[in-house]
């Protein structure tokens, strides 16, 4: 059985982002949390977020214990980019990429044995 949370259209790039997720996938729930709680990184705040979202959907849809849960699976996939301009000297621009990210996490019961 697994639970199942995504976040979409996050303001952060991927690419910040997957070195957050990279630091949780594997461990237990517990572990995971205390980790996020403690890296000093705007999208480790969303990433938590996402986490106890699908930590109470395991528990309340699911009916699965929240002490025997594990990040099973956790990927960012990048979302759209907003183009934004910013003026420049002599008359020119110079494009700015404003990233999003979709953040999913997989959240499995321990396999025993």
């Amino acid at each position: 059985m697994e639970a199942k949370a995504v976040a979409k259209y996050i303001r952060t790039s991927p690419r910040k982002a997957r070195i957050v997720i990279d630091l949780i996938r594997g461990k237990d729930v517990g572990d995971a949390v205390a980790i996020l709680k403690n890296t000093p990184n705007k999208s480790a705040k969303l990433i938590e977020k996402v986490l106890n979202s699908a930590i109470a959907n395991a528990e309340n849809n699911h009916d699965m214990f929240v002490d025997e849960l594990v990040v099973s699976r956790a990927f960012i996939d990048e979302g759209p980019t907003m183009k934004r301009w910013r003026a420049r000297a002599m008359g020119q621009a110079s494009p700015i990429n404003k990233r999003t990210s979709h953040i999913t996490i997989i959240l499995s019961e321990k396999r025993e044995g």
